[in-house]
Parts: structure tokens; sequence; C-alpha cells
């Protein structure tokens, strides 16, 4: 342990403890540290397990490049509703139509 607290170590700080909060919420402080620690040990394992299930899905395709119409317009990749050829975002969901010349 880097610490290398002593039990006379231990005993001084379980007495200055009892002298600065008192025998009434010593208890109390003791709860609130033991569900904080319990709630940060929890924390950090749901975080790893996110990050292990992350690791471990197969990786997802690459978004396809908007399709062009016949007529100059594009096909939303999101929703796949055709757009005008001037139109710069989705007339239905509002994604920006990137990757189109439509420079006004």
């Amino acid at each position: 342990m880097p610490f290398r607290l002593e039990p006379l170590d231990i005993v001084l700080i379980l007495g200055l403890a009892l002298i600065l909060f008192g025998p009434r919420r010593l208890p109390e402080v003791g709860r609130g540290l033991g569900r904080a620690i319990s709630e940060f040990r929890r924390g950090v394992q749901d975080m790893t397990q996110g990050l292990r299930d992350e690791a471990a899905a197969p990786p997802r395709p690459a978004p396809k490049a908007p399709a062009a119409l016949p007529g100059g317009g594009s096909v939303c990749s999101k929703c796949g509703r055709p757009n005008a050829p001037e139109a710069r975002f989705c007339s239905e969901c509002g994604v920006p139509l990137v990757g189109m010349s439509n420079d006004a």
C-alpha cells in the first residue's frame, strides 16, 4: 500500500473524525462515504463493460454516399427521400446533403 497506515494512525484519524463530526453524525458520514465508493465502483464497472462490448461488436458499415437522381437531384443517405438539385438539406429529415455540388 502506498500510504502505509499503521493501527495507531487509523485510531488517530478515527478520533479526529469523532471530534469533528460528533458521535451522532459519524455513522451518517460513514454511510455516505460507503455509498459514494460503491457508486464509483459501479460506474467504473459499467464503463469498462461498455468499452468491452463496443470492442467486441462488429464494425459498422461506412455510410453510403448520396445517390444522384437523373434530374441532377440527390437521395438522402438517412431517410432515402429524393431531393431537388438545388437542395442543401433533406426536405424530410433535415440532414445536410454532402458530396453533391450544390454551391450557390
